[in-house]
């Protein structure tokens, strides 16, 4: 049976969050603060301040890319968690510092005061979602480098992207098997991801600006063919000036819902 037809609630007090028997689904954009999309999805006359709670009132996550450029001071996170309800999810990505400039090696300390910083408690706590690495297009497969670093990554959510395709074989998934992380599946103009199930939870970044109906349709189908596997499913469409991304991201909400 898929997870369509299984009896569903969604919890109050934001953005919807559809839940069936088997499966949740978090769905929204990466990013939110987008002066562009003042007219199209933000009120002409919405101050920056405002921006997320309002968004927080229509979707149940969204994918922070502040912190590839820097962890955010406690207060910063403090303030995300007051503007949004108990229920909503922060994706995180991983600092560049990581992903681009240590590319997964000697990378422990600054990985465990990243998760101190925004995961601990005090952080974020429960409102964290995965933490994303996106890894450079000019990183290539280098499944020793990748086995230490899981070796050493706690108990926790992560989702993997790898934009070069020697990445994708048997060896790298098993690896991130072995730790219940997310293979990302990443649908850009430059490179689609297998879609390969390697974690009991699912990560999709839509990035394309030109999806049809068919396209949300085939999307909502694939992870709705996940329901016996999949705990979650974390959804986020790409941010881009014309606001298409939350337009998108509601057809999807409404289609699951």
């Amino acid at each position: 049976m898929h997870a369509c037809n299984l009896p569903r609630r969604s919890l109050g007090g934001g953005g919807s969050v559809v839940i069936l028997m088997f499966m949740t689904f978090w769905i929204g954009t990466s990013g939110f603060q987008y002066a562009e999309w003042k007219g199209n999805f933000y009120p002409e006359d919405l101050p920056a301040a405002k921006m997320l709670p309002f968004y927080a009132e229509r979707f149940s996550t969204t994918e922070i890319n502040y912190t590839f450029h820097r962890i955010p001071a406690p207060k910063t996170i403090e303030n995300w968690k007051t503007l949004t309800p108990e229920n909503f999810r922060f994706a995180l990505k991983a600092p560049q510092k990581i992903t681009h400039w240590s590319k997964l090696r000697d990378c422990a300390d600054t990985l465990e005061y990243f998760l101190k910083v925004a995961g601990g408690l005090g952080g974020l706590g429960e409102r964290r979602g995965p933490v994303l690495f996106q890894l450079p297009p000019t990183f290539k497969k280098d499944a020793d480098v990748l086995s230490s670093f899981l070796r050493e990554f706690p108990d926790m959510r992560a989702a993997f992207e790898f934009r070069h395709e020697s990445w994708f074989d048997d060896e790298i998934f098993d690896l991130l098997k072995s730790r219940n992380i997310a293979l990302c599946t990443a649908d850009t103009d430059a490179l689609s991801t297998p879609k390969k199930i390697t974690a009991d939870y699912g990560y999709l970044r839509l990035r394309r600006e030109d999806y049809t109906n068919s396209d949300i349709d085939h999307w909502t189908d694939f992870v709705r063919e996940q329901e016996a596997v999949w705990k979650d499913a974390f959804v986020y469409f790409k941010h881009e000036e014309s606001g298409i991304g939350p337009k998108l991201a509601r057809q999807m909400t409404e289609l699951l819902g």
